[in-house]
């Protein structure tokens, strides 16, 4: 039963429809509001007035505006008492302006405006921000800032925890549109926890939205897909017609660029329709823009054409400059299919040298005219678009200031690096195409390393391959996925070979699979893995007549080969433990089938870049190394989900021997917290070792922690819960953010935990988890996990580690000798126990 049918009277009523709405309950608000209507329209025409301009409200939240203005016409707007002129004006010039009536939008937000000077009417903060709405309609973002800004000092002085919600939230969605995305993700975060402490459904959900249209923009697709299909399933649930057509349109954005463009489809088409049913021109024109785009990726020009025309002809009408760019590019891109290379040239120009022009567009536009030029057989226009492309992308990349911003910022320009890279090597311009690829690597811990400036630069600074190789004393392997082709650098002391490979897509495929077989239940080496061979003959076998005896070999991997351990790929050859067979020999039966580590030592590096700064410098000194060891781990359990671990005090006895005991800092259970290691000045130590779970966070990846014991101090209920929304108290994890921001020098960091090496690769940056975090604070070498392994394996591995380790052996050298003793002892031959631990070489 509604609460305004009840003899309450219309205050009582009143409120409760105003929090109903508060709420994000929509349909109900709107159904409480018409009946406090009527109820009131003959005792109290003033809070029947109140009630009709909430029912307006709640109309326009769902994004049905022919009804808004039905509700608010002329003729009812002049017997509206004065004081609810205001919020009249605002709702109509509102409706209006989402409906592209720009004519009739302007006068009555103008009205509204005059009425509010100076303003302190009650209904003014809204006015303020309707014009701000309007202003962002029509991508005028500075003028439309400053109302936002505005009506939230507003909210602040009149007390209004609503009006500051919504203002919050629209100082989001302006600086998303602005391409501010950090600053849109700090207002939007803040609009949520407003809504959240209001309980105001609605807004959260729409806050939702933008950070994960932000996310979108920021190149993390993952992580956007998941909070936008949230925040349209609960559009859905609420009524909200405007946001949930803007939640399909932004789901299909990220459907169509993972080519799933039957879901794109579906999503596009599923919008517009809502978009026609509400006559919401403004979403119409964003359906019709993004179906012409989907149209041209799945061939159909035709369709595509028709698409674009309608975007550009609703543009047109609304005068909106900004909004007509992007009909056009697709236009030139349409043309450029078509072979009318004139007609394309002078699209994707008048596209990137508008004024109004965005980043994202006018870096599409450049690559748009690369891939013209080259395709016409225009070398040098082309070279020219593909830099002007790339210079675009790094100054907006360097307006992105948060580091896990920058994490996944490069993958929006991925495929214009790809583009090059093939370029490049076609022309027989290698080392420049090596030089561009490394580039694109490691870039945001190399920058928080010092070793690239954070500046937009003309290009990358000069590289010289075979000296990192001579200093490495090894030979690099550098391998680049590319959608058409795939690439290999092998680079020794003497030379760089390029080896071409098959499809990045044909590679991944491969390493998912084999990922699976290495987790059992089948033994791969018994079974003569399909994949585990493959693999090998594709990624090593064309640079094996560079690889000397016992080489060390340093891996510099990409996209899915992160996640590979190339020390588990399957090799049908002779093992390289001595010379290579005489002719005569040939005849004999097939070599033994054996792990590629049995050939070769194997490290793996961010980029060429990170690894001659590793090796920078590094000489034959006899000096004696310091033995300072920081180590901690076998906590107390903070919880079911993180057991002790049955041989973790097995393990720190094991480790701990191998130092000297005035060397030695120890912390272990109830001393085994995150605030004891940031607390130690672990700086100073030259090897640091942990032996604790680990948690791999896949859609913030530094929110990856090592699990440790609880500070008792803050094992209390009443403390904070955190931000995950789990009420136990989280100080037993130790965060990859929190470990960046402590500078370290060790030689070696080893993470005896699970998954410790993390679980998302990021385009260009490469595995990102507790490995990355503390290469980025200053790590030279870091031992971590890829996938869980045995408590038993691990100790056993750790000490037979740390035994080679003592010999003099360097940290790859140790690792692989403690692997072979597991390979060859018996009971852990299996790959899973020994091959999950890998060693990354840092600065």
């Amino acid at each position: 039963m509604l609460s305004c049918s009840r003899t309450d009277g219309p205050q009582a009523a009143f409120e409760h429809a105003q929090l109903t709405f508060q709420h994000g309950d929509l349909i109900h608000s709107q159904q409480e509001a018409e009946a406090g209507y009527r109820q009131f329209l003959g005792s109290s025409p003033e809070w029947a007035w109140k009630f009709r301009i909430l029912q307006a409200e709640s109309l326009l939240w769902r994004g049905k505006y022919p009804e808004v203005l039905a509700l608010l016409d002329f003729g009812t707007r002049t017997s509206a008492p004065q004081d609810t002129l205001i919020p009249v004006l605002t709702l109509r010039g509102i409706a209006h302006a989402r409906q592209l009536d720009l004519e009739s939008a302007t006068r009555d937000l103008a009205e509204a405006e005059r009425l509010c000077t100076p303003p302190v009417a009650a209904g003014c903060g809204e006015a303020i921000q309707g014009r701000g709405l309007f202003d962002l309609g029509q991508n005028q973002f500075s003028a439309a800032r400053q109302r936002f800004e505005l009506s939230l000092s507003f909210a602040r002085a009149h007390g209004d925890r609503f009006l500051e919600a919504t203002s919050l939230l629209n100082l989001g969605g302006v600086l998303v549109k602005e391409g501010r995305f950090d600053e849109a993700l700090d207002r939007s975060d803040a609009a949520y926890k407003a809504s959240v402490a209001l309980d105001a459904r609605d807004i959260a959900l729409a806050a939702q939205e933008n950070v994960g249209w932000a996310y979108y923009r920021l190149g993390d697709s993952e992580r956007a897909l998941q909070m936008l299909l949230e925040a349209e399933k609960r559009a859905d649930q609420l009524g909200d017609v405007f946001d949930q057509e803007n939640g399909l349109t932004n789901v299909g954005y990220i459907y169509m660029d993972a080519h799933d463009y039957v879901q794109a489809e579906q999503s596009f088409q599923q919008a517009l329709i809502l978009a026609k049913l509400e006559n919401s021109q403004e979403h119409v024109l964003n359906a019709l823009r993004v179906l012409a785009r989907l149209a041209l990726q799945m061939g159909d020009l035709k369709k595509s054409n028709d698409y674009a025309e309608q975007a550009l002809n609703i543009a047109r009408e609304s005068g909106n400059r900004l909004d007509e760019l992007y009909p056009l590019l697709v236009q030139g891109q349409i043309a450029a299919y078509r072979g009318d290379t004139a007609a394309a040239e002078s699209k994707f120009h008048e596209v990137e040298r508008d004024n109004v022009c965005p980043v994202f567009l006018k870096w599409e536009a450049e690559h748009s005219l690369a891939r013209l030029y080259e395709d016409e057989k225009r070398a040098d226009y082309a070279d020219r678009e593909y830099r002007a492309a790339l210079a675009t992308f790094e100054a907006a990349r360097d307006t992105v200031r948060h580091e896990d911003s920058q994490l996944s910022f490069l993958t929006n320009a991925a495929r214009i690096y790809d583009d090059y890279v093939h370029f490049l090597v076609a022309r027989g311009k290698t080392d420049d195409a090596l030089r561009w690829a490394d580039y694109s690597r490691a870039r945001t811990l190399a920058e928080g390393l010092g070793l690239l400036a954070k500046t937009p630069s003309t290009g990358p600074p000069s590289l010289n391959p075979q000296q990192i190789a001579r200093r490495a004393e090894g030979t690099v392997l550098f391998y680049w996925l590319g959608e058409k082709q795939s690439y290999l650098w092998a680079i020794t002391s003497q030379k760089t070979s390029l080896f071409t490979l098959p499809p990045g897509s044909e590679i991944e495929a491969s390493i998912k699979r084999y990922r699976k077989a290495l987790g059992g239940p089948q033994d791969v080496l018994e079974s003569g893995d399909q994949d585990g061979r493959w693999l090998y003959r594709s990624l090593i076998a064309p640079a094996q007549a560079l690889l000397k005896t016992d080489a060390k070999v340093f891996v510099i991997p990409d996209g899915g080969l992160n996640n590979l351990n190339f020390e588990t790929l399957l090799v049908s050859g002779p093992m390289r433990s001595g010379p290579l067979p005489k002719l005569s020999e040939l005849k004999l039966p097939e070599p033994k089938l054996h792990y590629w580590i049995e050939d070769v030592t194997v490290a793996n590096a961010s980029s060429l870049r990170v690894l001659g700064a590793s090796r920078a410098g590094k000489g034959k000194s006899t000096e004696k190394r310091d033995r300072g060891l920081l180590l901690v781990g076998n906590s107390i359990a903070p919880n079911d989900r993180y057991p002790e671990l049955p041989k973790g005090a097995a393990q720190m006895e094991s480790v701990a021997r191998h130092f000297p005991a005035a060397e030695q800092r120890i912390f272990a259970r109830e001393q085994a917290t995150p605030a004891a290691y940031l607390a130690s000045s672990p700086e100073q130590f030259s090897y640091i070792h942990f032996v604790a779970h680990g948690t791999a966070s896949r859609l913030s990846p530094l929110d990856s922690a090592i699990v440790l014991s609880k500070i008792v101090s803050e094992t209390s209920p009443s403390k904070t819960p955190p931000s995950d929304g789990n009420a136990e108290n989280d100080s037993f994890k130790l965060y990859a953010r929190e470990i960046i921001r402590h500078p370290l020098r060790a030689d070696l960091v080893t993470i005896s935990a699970c998954y410790s090496a993390g679980e998302r690769a990021y385009s260009g940056e490469g595995l990102v988890g507790l490995s990355w975090a503390f290469l980025r604070a200053g790590a030279h070498n870091v031992v971590a996990a890829l996938w869980e392994a045995t408590d038993a394996s691990t100790e056993q591995l750790m000490d037979k580690f740390y035994d080679e380790l003592d010999k003099g052996a360097s940290p790859d050298a140790a690792l692989r000798a403690a692997k072979l003793s597991l390979l060859r002892g018996g009971g852990f031959h299996n790959p899973f126990y020994w091959a999950p631990f890998q060693l990354y070489s840092g600065s």
